[in-house]
């Protein structure tokens, strides 16, 4: 399956990702709270690292980051796991509005014409003052420069796009980018914010909130109209390995291609683990609740008193607007992040408060199958009431997955819902 990481949302959506994603994770979902160590580590210089948070690396005083160690596993990070099995999203075409710009050397530029005409390209969206994700999206944009060597500048352009254009002057952006070695082939870019947001849209990263923004990375060939959207922490060599395959103007679907039998890439991705709905039924989460449906996913459970009631009659309010498109076209799902207590009677009974339909899937079981199958959505948390507030709005046959605010405005997130139940695989356009 083909998974576009693009996230385009209305006025209080949200992207955290990532990602939407989830990553792919190997070994037992019980291992997701079993913890031998804890260190924290340089982005950009992984050999510093300290056993106590709030330290900064002495090489590019960059924060570091909380890293876990787990008995059973060589090192993983809660920033950049291991996502060499991540769904890659392949497309044909681009169309990129030519916005007046400035580079991180104050130069106008226009963005088509001077960057992206005739070239390729390598894309991410950050801003200066993030310390989430943005750090170690620089940190690998950096480790990819190094790998392709002369060939960045010279075969494809490296492009760093603020999404926060009101505080990233050329001058912060030019700082920051020096933290990561940016070399002469990697652009960052700036400019006045309606054109950012013009441009960003196009591209399928626009969100209300700067925070929220994706970690998302789009390669492409503009010569060849092919690109190809994918995670933008996945392992440094499968990045080097779609950008050359684009350089070379061959599928980057190769780099994530599938045989002709066994299980697709969305099924090893998401997986086939149990859940149970809330009529005591066993499901298969890829199978039975992903696998060719467009979905609306949201995490909650039934004791909580804050935000899973709103969170919840916006389902139900998105139910009613979209009627019997509803068990037909689009599936609402909803995963407790209390299995424990959350049996199938309460989650019944709780699904008839918001008078859910047919459409409607409630679903609890085995903790760790709850923790493996919200992990996979970026929705795992070890304290359930620590549970994220977004609605994950997914078009699996077509992998346009998106994010967004679970107590926005409704009518804001059926507009969302809406545009990816009527995916129909295309390229993003500009608004």
């Amino acid at each position: 399956m083909s998974m576009r990481h693009h996230l385009i949302i209305g006025s209080l959506f949200i992207c955290l990702f990532m990602f939407f994603p989830a990553h792919a994770q190997k070994g037992s979902p019980r291992n997701i709270t079993k913890r031998s160590q804890v260190t924290y580590s340089c982005p950009m210089h992984p050999e510093v690292t300290a056993k106590s948070k709030g330290k900064k690396c002495p090489k590019c005083g960059m924060a570091l980051r909380r890293a876990e160690k787990k008995a059973d596993q060589k090192d993983a990070t809660a920033v950049a796991p291991d996502t060499s099995q991540d769904v890659t999203t392949v497309t044909s075409k681009m169309n990129i509005p030519d916005v007046e710009l400035l580079d991180q050397n104050g130069k106008k530029i226009h963005f088509y014409t001077d960057l992206i005409k005739g070239q390729t390209v390598v894309i991410n969206f950050i801003f200066t003052t993030c310390t989430t994700i943005c750090p170690p999206l620089g940190a690998t944009f950096a480790r990819v420069q190094k790998e392709l060597g002369n060939k960045v500048g010279r075969d494809v352009r490296f492009i760093s796009i603020s999404v926060d254009p009101v505080t990233d002057t050329p001058e912060r952006l030019k700082a920051w980018g020096a933290k990561f070695r940016a070399g002469d082939g990697w652009t960052l870019v700036t400019g006045n914010k309606p054109e950012i947001d013009e441009l960003l849209r196009a591209l399928g990263a626009s969100n209300a909130r700067r925070e929220d923004h994706s970690p998302t990375v789009l390669i492409g060939n503009d010569a060849q109209g092919n690109w190809t959207r994918t995670y933008g922490l996945a392992n440094t060599s499968t990045l080097v390995q779609i950008i050359n395959d684009t350089i070379a103007q061959k599928p980057a679907a190769s780099a994530v291609s599938k045989t002709a039998e066994g299980p697709s890439q969305a099924q090893k991705y998401f997986t086939d683990v149990e859940l149970i709905n809330q009529d005591g039924k066993t499901v298969r989460f890829y199978s039975d609740i992903l696998k060719g449906k467009t979905v609306v996913v949201n995490a909650f459970f039934t004791t909580c008193t804050s935000v899973c009631p709103p969170m919840n009659r916006n389902m139900e309010k998105i139910q009613e607007a979209l009627g019997d498109r509803v068990g037909r076209d689009v599936f609402l799902v909803s995963m407790t992040v209390d299995p424990e207590t959350d049996t199938p009677a309460r989650m019944k009974e709780y699904a008839q408060k918001f008078h859910a339909g047919p459409g409607w899937i409630f679903l609890t079981g085995k903790k760790e199958n709850l923790d493996l199958a919200l992990y996979k959505l970026g929705q795992y948390v070890e304290r359930k009431d620590d549970h994220k507030t977004i609605f994950i709005i997914g078009n699996e046959p077509t992998g346009l997955w998106k994010k967004a605010f679970g107590i926005a405005n409704v009518a804001e997130l059926v507009q969302v819902v809406e545009s990816v139940v009527n995916d129909k695989g295309d390229a993003v356009k500009s608004k």
